[in-house]
């Protein structure tokens, strides 16, 4: 059954320099060439702001450096943040403060997406975790 994934910002770090920390199970689904994988907009902020920061290893700044043909290569598609996006996030319920784990929830909701993170709190949502 195929699928459109959405990934968390550290499995596209994880994926990119080949951390054994992506899990094998999200590894083959990424791998699959009938899944769509989306790398939203706010994953490309977030990781900006790391490499800034000296947060992250040096493959995370290579791959910040040309973001959009990284994707290219790996055949992923990038999506924008909407004004939709923007709302749904902001009106999410919980207590979960993570802007950016907001912004990917609300957009795998209104995108029918499934993510791809070993973080659980997306459970709570109503989205498809892979992990």
């Amino acid at each position: 059954m195929s699928l459109r994934l959405l990934l968390d910002t550290h499995a596209i770090l994880w994926w990119t320099i080949g951390d054994a920390s992506l899990s094998e199970r999200a590894r083959k689904r990424i791998a699959q060439s009938n899944d769509a994988v989306m790398i939203s907009a706010v994953s490309a902020w977030e990781i900006a702001i790391k490499v800034n920061l000296g947060r992250l290893p040096a493959g995370a700044t290579e791959l910040i450096r040309d973001f959009e043909e990284s994707l290219k290569q790996d055949g992923f598609h990038s999506i924008s943040i909407t004004a939709d996006h923007g709302i749904r996030a902001g009106l999410l319920p919980g207590s979960h403060k993570d802007p950016f784990d907001r912004m990917l929830i609300a957009q795998a909701q209104a995108e029918n997406l499934a993510i791809v993170s070993n973080d659980s709190v997306f459970d709570r949502y109503g989205v498809t975790r892979i992990w």
